[in-house]
């Protein structure tokens, strides 16, 4: 929790409306600037306009980066995925911007599925349970379209004798009431999760230990998930090996509000991504929080409000990367020319779209697991 706020961010809950400006200066993190937005499209041709839009907003050590880059050190991703149900739109957001980087900057991805978290943290999972989940989510990451040479795909229980050696001797270098000041945890948390996060800080340096060299790495990831990266970034330069840089996004606001985050668990603020055109049609008409007015005679006159509709909050972030388009329907929303249900239904045939190609190439990823996936 931010001192005085009334939101709050961990890795394991968001509520509120968050205050992003106010948690990087909680997070200790960097605002990203234009400095850095020319840095991008000297690199790429373009800015993303997730980039644009401040949706990745925040990093740590990016200028670092892309100094490293200048005098050819080529960097590397990592992200993951704790797999506890099924993927919601809101997962994809920050995959879709770390295969843009991927193909970009031609960067090899390593796409951590550490199955063992939910297990640690939740009692109503099984390990079995955690692993099956971890195999349907992994579909949804393949659908994306990343680089099979260029991405590795694992899971911490069949990849642990490659990553064991590793988080020991980061797990050397934490301890008890650094885990406990960064999570809240207390002596009833069980001591898997008080490990957890070391094998979370072990792809960060995992090609370094395999090339035998400092190679850099940049994590794109929400930003709730820092403090784990913060503890791994106190810790790995103790092992002679470089903090790896990291890129932040927004959460995609669940449809029935913009405060805290969306969740599978509750399907009514998600759409799923086997989520059927006419789900999705019924979620956002029924359940899309509106920014509109009381009365079609009050929207016409006095216009809605964008910046709280949840619909059009999804195509700015996410669905509507046309900046020329964004603007006009933005405009034509405030003004009172468009209505809430016109607004609801250009989201509704956009994530049909999406979903209509992300769902076919979910389906082909069914066979080409084995080209991804990297085992012991």
């Amino acid at each position: 929790m931010v001192p005085d706020s009334d939101f709050s961010v961990t890795p394991y809950d968001v509520s509120g409306a968050v205050d992003y400006e106010k948690l990087t200066k909680q997070f200790g993190t960097k605002l990203i600037d234009d400095k850095l937005l020319k840095k991008f499209e000297k690199y790429t041709g373009e800015t993303h306009f997730m980039l644009r839009r401040k949706v990745f907003f925040s990093h740590r050590d990016l200028d670092w980066l892309f100094n490293k880059y200048d005098k050819n050190e080529k960097f590397y991703l990592y992200t993951g995925r704790a797999p506890s149900g099924p993927i919601h739109i809101g997962h994809l957001m920050p995959w879709i911007f770390t295969k843009w980087l991927q193909d970009k900057f031609g960067a090899k991805l390593l796409f951590q599925i550490p199955d063992e978290e939910k297990f640690f943290r939740k009692d109503s999972l099984s390990l079995e349970q955690t692993k099956k989940l971890a195999y349907d989510n992994i579909l949804d990451i393949i659908a994306l379209g990343f680089s099979p040479k260029k991405t590795e795909i694992f899971l911490d229980t069949e990849y642990a004798k490659s990553m064991y050696s590793t988080a020991c001797r980061i797990s050397k270098n934490i301890t008890a009431s650094t885990i406990k000041g960064a999570f809240g945890f207390t002596d009833s948390n069980n001591i898997g999760e008080f490990f957890y996060t070391s094998m979370q800080a072990v792809p960060a340096v995992l090609e370094s230990v395999k090339q035998g060299k400092n190679v850099p790495c940049l994590i794109p990831y929400a930003i709730d998930q820092d403090p784990h990266f913060r503890v791994a970034r106190d810790v790995i330069p103790k092992l002679g090996f470089y903090k790896p840089a990291a890129i932040h996004c927004k959460f995609l606001p669940p449809l029935q509000g913009v405060e805290g985050k969306m969740s599978s668990s509750k399907e009514m603020g998600a759409i799923l991504t086997t989520d059927s055109p006419e789900v999705v049609r019924d979620k956002i008409m029924k359940y899309a929080f509106s920014g509109g007015r009381d009365t079609l005679k009050e929207h016409r006159e006095k216009g809605g409000n964008p910046d709280i509709d949840v619909s059009y909050q999804w195509l700015r972030m996410m669905f509507e990367p046309d900046d020329k388009k964004l603007e006009n329907i933005y405009f034509k929303y405030k003004g009172g020319e468009m209505l809430t249900g016109e607004l609801k239904q250009i989201l509704v045939d956009k994530v049909n779209v999406f979903l209509k190609k992300h769902q076919l190439e979910r389906k082909r990823a069914e066979k080409r697991v084995d080209k991804f996936l990297v085992r012991d």
